[in-house]
């Protein structure tokens, strides 16, 4: 079975999709009409902006929607997934590009998280780590024993790879315990909060607000969300997953297993980028991977 998959924040570069926009007009008219839903240019900032402008969360988590939902839709019959997933922001692609949501639904949705994830940030200062090298289970006993602090899991990226998020205070000490416990790695990401835990909470209250608001459909195959990393159909639950999905965990490792037991053969990454696939090969090395591509 074919598998489509969404990266997620991170994945953004200098001059992402110009190539589109400039040799397809079904592409310029989706671009354009993504600067009129923003209200800014984002197509400026994606073809001719800096790092530090794609950096900024209300431009990166819209850049990347458009890049892969953009190319998605240029796969034309190409495109025939028989079941998709996204990581974290990359979920809003998956949706789109599964029929679940419409184009500009689904902007506005990621405008508005975007938004809302920055506000959140602001309330009070916290940050991410990435930990390589334990068990799962290692990290999460380590990180449950802080308990004067906010720290939890927010990305089973694969076997091997766990990012912590939290406080300030309970990131530095949960790194110093788990460098100690043997970590290949505990390094502190480069971010602008605590993303996929209980901070979030102040924006998964706006977000939820718009998405009770917005019209969900069943999509062409199912989707495997990230805060079960189960297939889901429903258009209710997959509301409900993804208005927890800012203050869960994203188990893209069992959502990878998942696919796998059900049936996946092929794993096709599209938008910018192939971390998912690099994450795929820790999980089975064996399995066909590639990026998408319009001919």
């Amino acid at each position: 079975m074919k598998a489509y998959v969404f990266p997620g924040q991170g994945a953004q570069y200098v001059g992402m999709g110009q190539d589109m926009y400039n040799s397809s007009s079904q592409a310029k008219n989706m671009f354009e009409k993504a600067n009129k839903i923003l209200g800014f240019k984002i197509t400026e900032l994606m073809f001719n902006g800096t790092d530090e402008d794609l950096r900024q969360t209300k431009v990166t988590q819209p850049a990347i929607f458009l890049h892969s939902v953009i190319l998605a839709n240029l796969l034309g019959e190409d495109y025939k997934p028989e079941m998709t997933a996204g990581h974290s922001l990359g979920e809003f692609s998956a949706l789109v590009a599964a029929g679940a949501l419409s184009f500009e639904d689904g902007l506005k949705l990621v405008s508005k998280r975007a938004l809302a994830m920055q506000k959140a940030c602001e309330i009070e200062p916290s940050t991410m780590a990435a930990i390589v090298g334990l068990d799962d289970e290692v990290v999460e006993k380590i990180i449950n024993d802080i308990t004067d602090e906010v720290v939890v899991a927010a990305n089973y990226n694969c076997p091997g790879q766990l990012v912590i998020s939290g406080s300030i205070k309970g990131i530095d000490r949960a790194v110093e315990k788990l460098s100690a416990a043997g970590a290949r790695r505990a390094m502190k990401l480069n971010v602008g909060g605590a993303f996929h835990s209980p901070l979030m909470d102040p924006a998964r209250t706006e977000l939820a607000k718009a998405i009770e608001k917005t019209k969900f459909s069943t999509p062409i195959c199912p989707i495997y969300q990230n805060v079960t990393g189960q297939a889901v159909t429903n258009p209710e639950i997959i509301k409900e997953n993804l208005i927890s999905q800012l203050t869960s965990p994203v188990r893209w490792t069992q959502t990878m297993k998942n696919m796998i037991a059900n049936g996946m053969n092929e794993y096709i990454e599209v938008g910018p980028g192939k971390v998912l696939q690099g994450l795929l090969k820790k999980v089975d090395r064996k399995l066909p991977t590639s990026s998408a591509a319009i001919s």
